[in-house]
Formats: structure tokens, C-alpha cells, sequence
């Protein structure tokens, strides 16, 4: 395993370069072959993992199915020390009887992220949050209320650092000045979709090439760091399999083309697709931390195989120009 430190001074900490996405562990993946996955990934040296307080509540779980299992699994293995936790807050249904959208999210107020921030303790099992995301930007809330909650958590030992994430640049730029206005520590991470392919111009916020140019740009004095994570990079299976569908918001004939470069570099060079596409984000010059959730151990070690896949200058280049 590789790993990278996210966060800056004494809250920084060190964390492995692929995370493990545990959204459908306990619910359309079993608990037998969820703490599997995880036995695995921890034994690969694997330390990232990233849940949130609503994910199954589409498939008819609660919303904590996935942070329940987590506890469960570092309460019986004895690992907590071992890794470092994410999750989110935000995206739960404020009404459980409406249908599940954005029009009914929990959203980003002082009172909402602090009391789930504490149900997600409890239904970890821990003591802290390594990192607490907004699950989504909240632009009926003010921003300094949000910076303001999430500082608190921080100042309470509650919380590592916080994120954000499915949010426009210029709204991470103006939290992060809010939070130095009220002398609380910014958001050190922003997480996103990010594919090898790219979406449309009107999709919601992926990462973006100005996103990767301001992450670049911090970290010197007086900028604290910010990280860039990933989500859904390989978009459910479609960038391996022509069965799986098209690509999402990159539903579109740019994208035809560039996984077909895509395959035929994983073919040229020995490796598969989804590896190719994890080694491309993890060694860009801004190096982007993937979150992928495979769904048995045979996967896991595909992607595994990622990890120390260093792509050779010509075959980046090429895929780049796709």
C-alpha cells in the first residue's frame, strides 16, 4: 500500500492513497462478505475508509446500515487504531415519509450537523470522527453557520478534520475564508465525482481541472492543504463493461472514445481498466484519492493491483489526449 497525509500541523494525518467506499456494505452487499472486503483491505495495508449517515436508504436500509456494520466489524476486530474514518452529514431525509431527493435533505445547519455528527459516533463506536464531510453543499444555510458548526466538533475533539463535497469551487474558496474569519480550521478535503471519463457541462460538480489548479496551490504558509477525493471512478462498472450502461453525466460520444483508448492502454500495458483508470488519478501531477466500493474480495484485489501500477509518461500523456 501507498499512502499520503491530508490536513495540515497536528491534525494532519496519514492515510492510504485508495479508499474504500462502503456505501452498499450491509445492505445489497452481505455482512459476511462486507467484513470480508474489509478483513482484506486492512490486511493490504489499506487504512481510508468512507461511509455517510443515509447510503441504502434507496434500497430500503435506515441510512446508518453502512456506519453500523463499520462498528461492528472494528469493535470485533480490534482494528479502530488502525484506520481513519469518514463520513458524512447532510443528505439524510429530513422527512423518512417523502421520497429520498434533494429537496428533502437533512441539509447543512449548525443543529443538524452536530446532532448526526453524534449519531454517527454512536453508531460507529468511536470517539471521533477522522473527517466529517457535508455530504452536499447547502446553499440555504449560510456558510458561516456551517463553518461555524463544523468548527465546533473540532474544537470538542469530535471531530479530525472536516470536507465537503458535490460543491462549486468557488464555494470551497469562500468556506475556507470563512472559516480563517472566524479562526476555525477550513475544510481540508473536497470530495467529487471524478471519472477517466468527464462529464457533461451540465452535470453537478465533478472535479475539475480548476479544482486540481487550487488543491495545487495550497499547502505553503498561510494555505492550509486541501485534498481531492474522488468518488464513482469507475462508474459502476461501465468504463470495464459495455453491459453496465452508459456513463452517468458523462453520457456522452467524448466519453465512447476515451474508454476505448482506455481499454486498449490497459491492454498494451498488462493491466486492467479500472486499474489503469485508479493508477491515472492516484499519480496525476495533482494526485486525486480514489473511493471505490467493490462488492466481493476478487474485486478488491483487482484494484489492489492499482496501488504500485505507475504509469509510464508516453501511456499518461496518451490517455490524456483521448
Amino acid at each position: 500500500m501507498r499512502y499520503r497525509t491530508i490536513g495540515t500541523g497536528d491534525r494532519a494525518f496519514e492515510v492510504s492513497t485508495l479508499c474504500l467506499g462502503t456505501m452498499n456494505y450491509g445492505t445489497t452487499v452481505d455482512p459476511v462478505t462486507s467484513e470480508a472486503i474489509l478483513d482484506r483491505f486492512v490486511e493490504a495495508g489499506g487504512t481510508f475508509l468512507d461511509t455517510a449517515n443515509n447510503y441504502a436508504v434507496w434500497h430500503g436500509g435506515h441510512g446508518r446500515d453502512s456506519e453500523d456494520l463499520l462498528g461492528g466489524w472494528m469493535a470485533a476486530r480490534g482494528v479502530r487504531d488502525q484506520l481513519r474514518i469518514a463520513t458524512k452529514v447532510g443528505a439524510a431525509p429530513r422527512d423518512p415519509d417523502r421520497p429520498f431527493s434533494p429537496a428533502n435533505f437533512e441539509g447543512l445547519g449548525a443543529e443538524t450537523i452536530a446532532r448526526e455528527a453524534h449519531e454517527s459516533l454512536r453508531h460507529l463506536g468511536v470517539d471521533h470522527l477522522d473527517l466529517l464531510y457535508g455530504h452536499f453543499d447547502d446553499r440555504d444555510t449560510p456558510l458561516a453557520e456551517t463553518v461555524g458548526a463544523f468548527g465546533k466538533l473540532q474544537a470538542e475533539g469530535s471531530v479530525g478534520l472536516t470536507g465537503i463535497s458535490n460543491v462549486a469551487l468557488w464555494r470551497v474558496v469562500e468556506a475556507r475564508a470563512e472559516a480563517e474569519r472566524q479562526g476555525v480550521p477550513p475544510y481540508a478535503v473536497v470530495q467529487q465525482q471524478h471519472s477517466y471519463v468527464y462529464p457533461r457541462p451540465t452535470s453537478r460538480p465533478w472535479v475539475s481541472r480548476d479544482m486540481l489548479d487550487y488543491a495545487a496551490s495550497t499547502g505553503g504558509p498561510g494555505r492550509p492543504s486541501l485534498a481531492v477525493v474522488g468518488y464513482g471512478p469507475l462508474q459502476a462498472g461501465a468504463l470495464m463493461r459495455d453491459d453496465k450502461g452508459r456513463y452517468h453525466d458523462a453520457d456522452h460520444p467524448g466519453s465512447v472514445h476515451r474508454v476505448r483508448v482506455l481499454r486498449e492502454v490497459a491492454r498494451e500495458i498488462g493491466a486492467t481498466p479500472a486499474q489503469v483508470t485508479l493508477a491515472w488519478m492516484m499519480g496525476g501531477e495533482v494526485p486525486v484519492i480514489p473511493v471505490t466500493g467493490p462488492s466481493s474480495v476478487e474485486q478488491l484485489d483487482e484494484l489492489l493491483g492499482a496501488v504500485h501500477l505507475d504509469l509510464p509518461d508516453e501511456v499518461r500523456d496518451r490517455l490524456d489526449a483521448a
